[in-house]
């Protein structure tokens, strides 16, 4: 384990911070705790925490011991002083005395005593900090410390590799009576350099900062050696035949497990997923012992949140036979979801009925030849689970080549995993009406389709940005947290890559807004031929090219979708010297209406939006002035030549591609988007 800290950026950071009026212990522990959770291999995602005591003034001016402490859920490879908040410290050690303490009463305890009441709140490991006596703790989940101690004889194991430098610790679940176990076990071991939480953690302390971090790392270095002892790897089985992509098994999945909603579009509310297929994780998946390993419980108890007990696994899906992988996984979808049920019921029993369940779908999936596919309602949420479940992948992995992997036992696991305290780090508000879903737009780097992207990304969709323009693809889509891929809808090739690019990274398909298209002008008994045919190609091909792979991944699915066509005013009020522009986008919009009425029966929603004079990639300065001049208008006439006499922008159009997105019961139709224009009115 590399040691990362740098006298010249410690200094640097703490003058930073005392020059803003910081403590400088406060500084000095932003800046250590930052080292730790740079390293992957040590915390992830809101893991681990870290404390310093020391003294600062109230709002009386009066100087008051306390400890800063990490408030629960920041993620310390980023965190700020306000992720450290300060509680006074006696009151807190005060409490030790006491013999039994519960959760919410902690926690209140440990706001009261906030010296600023809008602090985050404090660690539910506050407690455990207090009550040891050193300046700086350091607490992390080190993955190759918790593949020692996650071992029949992990505490032997342990025991032996760092002998009277650290404490022992039993596995107790966080709170007050790990608190004051812990610093029992300290007391009664002095001289300790840190302590090990059986099957949890492993913390470092000291009175000087730079010192609780060196000794961090040298005991996590220690571990890493050990692992390289000896070590076996893992046996692999053979596959049955050339494995089916991710493009194709990542829709079947992703319907399998969305969940029943009868408000929701389709009937169910889908999983984003994220894939990984890292070396490890496929040595992972292809291993001779996967059932066992994989249903042993997780790596560290703060895991479970994020992953469930155990993930789905999959057999390998083999090319050409997705029908029997579909029914293979649907089968053991069924069984998993049993499992946890029963599960649930009897732990639930042992707690007198007072939980309430939780969703029972997995949040990963282990599929053979393929990798890991974990699950979140939002790509965020899956590649936090994704992460996390990486980690434990190599705890379990190192665990298996010096011995066994052995988990806490499952009452112990479903108590965390329904512990109000952890549950609170998911959050639970409502979420955004298009949270869950996933959306491609064609053309997204011009007007229309750049600001349907920013719209629908606010409306919480995942965002695909396709661009012949892979650049301004990928410039449009990196704010939004989406992906840019270039795309020529023109070529069949192109389309269905970037198809499977969406798939790939997302896991699946739900509104595609076919928005690509360019104008050509000519009158039409003049115009030449490959003229009107590139233009159909464009702006009639490109637009099914698109719905006909989208169409396969919704029915692939199995819960329906979105189409969503830019048809132009063209299809329906043609201008002067406009038909190569217009007829394709007229054959567009009857194309819309075709989908609608054959795909109406998978679910498969089709409308269109008919928009005049929007200012965009296609509708130029250049081609102001033209269709002006054609018309015989100023530009300014011309842009707001309508009943409303206002100009149109690229995003009222985005709104009404998102309006019929929400209209869950619309298909079939044509929103017209123009201020005004009777002539272009269908009805």
């Amino acid at each position: 384990m590399r040691n990362r800290w740098a006298d010249a950026d410690a200094a640097a950071m703490v003058a930073r911070y005392v020059d803003q009026g910081i403590n400088e212990d406060l500084a000095l522990r932003v800046y250590t705790t930052r080292l730790l959770g740079s390293e992957p291999r040590l915390v992830l995602h809101g893991g681990g925490n870290t404390s310093v005591k020391t003294a600062m003034t109230d709002t009386l001016s009066e100087m008051v011991d306390v400890l800063c402490v990490k408030g629960s859920g920041w993620d310390m490879g980023v965190i700020e002083p306000a992720g450290l908040p300060a509680v006074r410290l006696l009151p807190l050690r005060r409490l030790e005395a006491l013999e039994a303490l519960t959760d919410e009463d902690m926690v209140n305890f440990q706001r009261l005593n906030l010296l600023d009441a809008a602090a985050p709140n404090p660690s539910i490991e506050t407690l455990l900090h207090a009550f040891l006596p050193h300046k700086f703790i350091d607490h992390t989940h080190a993955n190759a410390v918790l593949s020692l101690t996650d071992q029949p004889d992990g505490e032997q194991i342990v025991r032996d590799l760092y002998g009277r430098r650290l404490a022992y610790v039993p596995y107790i679940m966080p709170g007050f009576l790990l608190a004051k176990t812990a610093a029992r076990i300290v007391r009664e071991t002095p001289d300790v350099e840190g302590m090990v939480l059986l099957k949890h953690g492993i913390f470092s302390f000291n009175d000087d900062g730079r010192t609780a971090y060196d000794l961090m790392i040298e005991f996590v270095s220690m571990a890493e050696e050990r692992l390289r002892q000896g070590r076996r790897t893992l046996v692999q089985v053979a596959l049955p035949g050339p494995v089916a992509g991710v493009a194709a098994v990542a829709p079947i999945l992703r319907g399998l497990t969305a969940l029943p909603d009868a408000k929701a579009e389709g009937g169910r509310r889908p999983f984003v997923l994220e894939h990984r297929a890292t070396e490890a994780v496929l040595a992972f998946a292809n291993s001779a012992d996967l059932d066992r390993i994989a249903n042993s419980g997780v790596a560290t108890p703060d895991h479970v949140i994020r992953t469930k007990p155990a993930p789905l696994v999959l057999p390998a899906p083999v090319a050409g036979e997705l029908a029997a992988f579909r029914a293979s996984a649907e089968t053991a979808l069924d069984a998993y979801v049993a499992r946890y049920h029963d599960y649930f019921n009897r732990n639930n029993q042992r707690l007198d009925g007072v939980k309430t369940e939780l969703d029972p779908m997995p949040r990963l999936i282990v599929v053979r030849g393929l990798g890991l596919f974990a699950l979140g309602k939002s790509m965020k949420e899956a590649r936090i689970a994704a992460d996390v479940y990486e980690a434990a992948i190599e705890v379990i992995t190192d665990a298996e080549g010096v011995g066994r992997f052995e988990s806490i036992p499952e009452p112990d696991l479903f108590d965390v995993e329904y512990w109000s305290l952890e549950q609170a780090k998911l959050g639970k508000g409502a979420e955004k009406p298009l949270q869950r879903r996933i959306v491609a737009v064609t053309g997204g780097a011009g007007g229309i389709g750049a600001a349907c992207a920013r719209a629908f990304a606010a409306a919480g969709a995942e965002v695909a940005v396709l661009d012949l323009d892979a650049a301004a693809a990928a410039g449009v889509a990196k704010p939004l947290g989406g992906i840019g891929i270039g795309c020529d809808v023109t070529d069949p090739a192109s389309i269905a890559a970037a198809m499977d690019a969406v798939v790939a990274a997302f896991g699946g398909l739900d509104i595609l807004i076919s928005n690509a298209g360019a104008a050509w002008q000519g009158r039409i008994g003049e115009v030449e031929e490959d003229v009107l045919r590139q233009s159909f190609e464009l702006n009639f091909y490109g637009h099914q090219r698109a719905a006909q792979a989208a169409v396969a991944v919704m029915k692939a699915q199995g819960f329906g979708g979105q189409l969503l066509f830019n048809t132009s005013k063209q299809a329906i009020n043609p201008g002067p010297d406009f038909g190569p522009y217009g007829l394709p986008k007229a054959a567009t919009l009857f194309l819309s209406r075709q989908y609608a009425l054959d795909h109406g029966r998978d679910g498969i929603r089709s409308n269109a939006v008919n928009a005049d004079r929007v200012r965009s990639g296609l509708l130029t300065d250049e081609m102001v002035a033209a269709r002006s001049k054609a018309r015989g208008l100023s530009e300014a006439d011309y842009m707001g030549g309508n009943l409303l006499g206002r100009e149109v922008t690229a995003a009222d159009v985005a709104q009404a591609f998102l309006d019929l997105a929400l209209a869950t019961k619309t298909t079939g139709s044509v929103t017209t988007v123009d201020g005004g224009n009777i002539a272009a009115a269908l009805r």
